[in-house]
């Protein structure tokens, strides 16, 4: 029998009303139970207090191979996958992560599943069984993901930090491991792996450092007994609490500067200090308040100022890499070339602001707004999938006492100027690690890091050489922040004019449409603004891309120290190109929205173009531009699969190729075109009236299209721009061969695309049930039993109404070619399984399916995105959850396998595919050898996308539907 604590008072949300209850097992397994009536999934998480700082020495991602490993089976459910088939054929997901001191697996399903799914997941912790032949076969996939993250400059940057401090402290080990530190290594030290593992696991794995989190429908009590019953088992072997006392960094490891040679284009600059951790005062925050002031970024901030001066594109600050014991400060500038040129003067300004912040003392008032807006944060927090709820609570539950399970540390309420002074005078040249990251270091290094082999150099920096960095800084007027006008005051919920289910045209005219839903389902004092601004010139030409591109990045940088306290208090904005032209989104607390929202207005109005701003911006766009090569080779697939497929898109190459000869004036000139005719698409949600949404939008039209200096016409009906899709011709395969854009990177890729049909509610759940109930097996057999690679993905595909299928693999093992023929026999091997599939099977799936569909949105920004995706598609199916709903409780068995004859079985006569093949490094002769053959009558190579596009039909677009676009 448990032991519950009614003692323990859980501090949650004003607005929650979810039940929740501490209980702790016999076996001393801490829990916490989460009833919620309403929710239509239920999740669970288990946090274990053991991570890769326990790695055994010469075992490097032991911990973390585990973590793989206990998916696998267990001894009551020996067949191999079997917890991931049946979460996943009851609607729900997995995964698990390995982080320093911990390792948390999680789960969601459908609200009707729990119990079954908790008997599964709690054999994990009871008796998993760890064969030697899927040891073996998932050495390889925790090699697969390490090769994913070789060329990453996250992991390779944080495991030079790591490496760059002392070797017997475990923040200096490679947490992934790869195929040398759990193979080769061990079996020629004459060690077994797999005993290891369970060595590892018998040691370590013990209920009383446990604490697990479930979330369901039932009652707290009812919930308990779920518990108690499913992990009453779990051993415990009183295992002590694991602790690293210590410090990372001896005195050799700091007063340095590190140059280091990153992958991508840009230089960053990463200034690091050991300081106290925030976890241990997080009350009062000390870290929280000088990350917020250090990383603030309106007037007479550090990040203004070096901006001003044309020396960085961005700044973040505060704690990073952290433990109970130790942690570390960083401030993280991203530099454009001049600051590059100008690092000791970047230095100089950071020690320069941070004795200000010394000088200055520490403000009650700074602390009293930060605790306004923590508080509001808190108490009007959006609900979040559980599966990501759970998680997280399990993870505090490790770290804070149970009356802060939910808050954690980001309710800061004890003022302490001691305590911020602490840690603010660790902040000092003395304590100080400095790493510099440019392309411009290559050839100039010695060292190179063991595991991803990045090249560096490490530089002594003493006092007195900062010291002077910080005299020949320029003198900027740095201070510190104004009071935030932006923190909310009024909270208070609008009264419903009408309660409506779905999105209702407000009004239409010939300069706007105004989608409206009031809030019926949340009560929350936000609101959602999104604005799409259809420019036909935007897509007139790759240079046309390219300039609206710069445009939307002006404007937000324009923007920036006056919406930066927008941000900072929960209203969110953006500007960003679209297909159609470009879109402003807003959302966050609704009372002091519309001011920003004119003020974006204003600025898009009133746009001008600053040479300083457009010389940064446009280098900005160059990297990120050029730095798409360096991309996951999965991501450069889609790219070519969505340049094949869609109509209106200019490839990255042709923008790289005109960027640099475009100048200001080209700009200015644009922009007269760009907004000489333009139609507005809107959509207002959440707490507002709808004479208050007609209001907004009035304003914008005023500013816009009716002041007596008009920015912008109507649009002709010629001119609405849709974005229509390649046709594929039934029965023949395409494919298109092509090298991976970074040739250093040995991953290879298969998208193998099966097109299907354009908007259909009877296709559509076909398509989707199909889906679901191939999407385990898939997985199962290409990367749990073939070992093709990390990345092994079947998914639907939307592309503006067209739907399709898509396998995606990433690969070192085989050619992308070779994966192509594993997906085709994969789906020749699933063809007997499916049409073995009982009438129960099938129900079962639909059933799963349906409670998927009929799961409520979460908050107001996942129900906007839905409805959005509707409109700008011109589907306008608001009501697509039911209407798919219906078609599915009257599908039967017999229409799925005639759908799956029809359209993807392999040689189908209806089945239409485009495979998208990727070649790394390893597959270079493979890529020789294929862009050499010739095309088959079935199977037809492109060998020129545009060639290609031009000799398709297009499927026609919703939003040229009737009634759609006449005004």
């Amino acid at each position: 029998m448990a032991v519950g604590s009614p003692e323990t008072v859980i501090l949650k949300p004003r607005t929650d009303k979810r039940e929740y209850r501490r209980i702790v097992l016999p076996n001393s397994l801490e829990a916490l139970l989460i009833s919620d009536p309403e929710t239509d999934k239920a999740a669970a998480a288990m946090n274990v207090s053991v991570g890769y700082f326990s790695d055994p020495e010469g075992l490097e991602g032991l911990a973390h191979f585990l973590e793989h490993m206990l998916f696998y089976a267990s001894e009551k459910y020996p067949d191999e996958d079997s917890y991931s088939k049946f979460i996943t054929e009851h609607g729900g997901s997995t995964n698990a992560y390995t982080a320093s001191e911990h390792t948390n697996f999680f789960f969601d399903i459908n609200a009707d599943y729990l119990d079954e799914a908790l008997d599964r997941f709690g054999q994990f912790f009871i008796r998993p069984l760890m064969s030697p032949d899927a040891t073996q076969r998932e050495i390889k996939a925790v090699d697969s993901e390490n090769q994913k993250n070789l060329l990453s400059d996250a992991w390779r940057m944080g495991q030079l930090q790591k490496h760059i401090c002392s070797k017997d402290h475990p923040y200096h080990k490679f947490s992934t491991g790869n195929w040398d530190t759990l193979e080769v290594v061990p079996k020629a030290k004459g060690l077994d792996t797999r005993l290891e593992l369970i060595k590892f696991y018998k040691d370590n794995y013990s209920a009383n450092i446990m604490h697990l989190v479930v979330y369901g429908k039932e009652s707290l009590d009812k919930l308990q007994n779920l518990v108690e019953s499913n992990f009453k088992d779990v051993l415990n072997i009183e295992r002590g609490k694991i602790c690293f006392p210590g410090q990372p960094c001896s005195s050799e490891h700091l007063q340095i500067l590190v140059k280091a040679v990153p992958i991508k284009e840009g230089h960053m600059l990463r200034i690091i200090w050991p300081v106290t951790p925030n976890i241990r005062y997080y009350k009062e925050s000390p870290s929280r308040y000088l990350s917020h002031l250090i990383g603030h970024e309106g007037v007479g901030s550090l990040f203004y100022v070096l901006k001003s001066l044309g020396w960085a594109m961005s700044l973040t600050a505060g704690e990073g890499d952290s433990s109970y014991d130790f942690a570390f400060f960083c401030v993280n500038i991203e530099l454009t070339d001049s600051g590059h040129e100008h690092v000791e003067d970047v230095v100089g300004l950071l020690f320069k602001y941070i004795a200000l912040l010394r000088n200055s003392g520490i403000h009650k008032w700074i602390f009293d707004e930060l605790v306004a807006i923590c508080e509001t944060g808190f108490h009007y927090k959006d609900k979040i999938p559980p599966i990501n709820y759970v998680a997280n609570i399990a993870s505090n539950m490790q770290l804070f006492p149970p009356e802060d399970w939910l808050c954690g540390s980001s309710l800061p309420s004890r003022f302490d100027p001691s305590t911020i002074d602490r840690v603010l005078d660790e902040l000092t040249s003395n304590n100080v690690r400095i790493f510099w990251e440019s392309q411009k270091f290559k050839g100039c290094t010695d060292s190179l890091e063991p595991w991803y082999k990045t090249s560096y150099t490490i530089e002594r920096i003493t006092f007195a050489s900062i010291q002077q960095w910080v005299e020949k800084a320029p003198n900027e007027c740095l201070h510190l922040p104004e009071h935030n006008i932006f923190i909310p005051t009024d909270l208070t919920l609008r009264q419903v004019e009408e309660k409506v289910k779905f999105p209702v045209l407000l009004r239409k005219s010939s300069l706007s449409k105004l989608w409206y839903k009031s809030d019926t389902t949340f009560f929350t004092p936000k609101a959602y603004v999104r604005i799409d601004f259809n420019c036909p010139e935007s897509k007139f030409s790759p240079e046309a891309v390219v300039l609206t591109d710069i445009f939307t990045r002006l404007v937000a940088d324009y923007l920036n120290e006056y919406a930066y306290d927008a941000q900072v208090a929960g209203l969110y904005y953006s500007i960003q190109c679209s297909d159609t032209g470009f879109q402003v989104v807003v959302v966050g607390y609704n009372h002091k929205l519309r001011i920003l929202l004119e003020k974006i207005i204003s600025k898009i109005k009133h746009f001008e173009v600053k040479l300083d701003r457009f010389s940064v911006i446009k280098e900005t766009t160059m990297k990120d531009y050029q730095n798409f090569k360096f991309q996951q080779p999965y991501h450069q697939a889609m790219y070519y699969c969505s340049l094949l497929l869609e109509e209106q898109m200019w490839p990255l190459t042709e923008q790289l190729e005109i960027l640099p000869f475009l100048q200001a004036d080209h700009l200015m000139k644009f922009y007269s075109c760009l907004l000489s005719r333009a139609f507005c698409e809107c959509y207002i949600a959440g707490n507002v009236g709808s004479t208050e949404a007609k209001s907004i939008i009035d304003h914008v039209e005023d500013v816009l299209f009716k002041s007596s200096h008009a920015t912008s016409k109507p649009l002709l009906p010629s001119q609405h721009l849709t974005n229509r899709i390649v046709n594929l011709e039934r029965g023949l395969g395409y494919y298109y061969p092509v090298e991976g854009l970074n040739q250093t990177d040995e991953n290879s890729t298969l998208v193998h695309y099966i097109q299907i049909h354009q908007d259909n509610i009877k296709l559509n759940v076909k398509l989707q049930l199909f889906a679901l109930i191939a999407k385990q097996p898939a997985f199962h057999q290409l990367r749990s039993v073939e070992q093709l690679g990390y990345i092994t993905v079947l998914r639907q595909r939307n592309d503006s109404g067209v739907w399709g299928l898509q396998f995606i693999i990433q690969s070192t093992v085989k050619d992308p070619a070779q994966l192509d023929s594993r997906v085709e026999a994969f789906l020749k091997m699933f063809e007997s399984k499916l049409y073995e599939m009982t009438d129960d099977q099938f129900k079962s799936n639909v059933n799963a399916l349906i409670d998927m569909k009929l799961e409520k949105y979460k908050n107001l920004r996942e129900e906007s995105a839905v409805y959005w995706r509707e409109i700008f598609d011109g589907t306008l199916r608001f009501d697509r959850q039911e209407s798919e709903v219906a078609a599915l409780r009257e599908l039967t068995k017999q229409e799925l396998f005639e759908f799956f004859d029809s359209y993807i079985k392999v040689d189908a006569p209806q089945r239409k595919t485009l495979s998208i093949r990727v070649y790394g490094c390893r597959h270079s002769a493979e890529f020789q050898s294929t862009i050499r053959e010739s095309s088959q009558p079935q199977n037809c190579q492109i060998r020129d996308i545009f060639s290609f596009k031009r000799s398709r039909p297009l499927y026609g677009s919703f939003r040229g539907g009737l009634g759609q676009m006449k005004l």
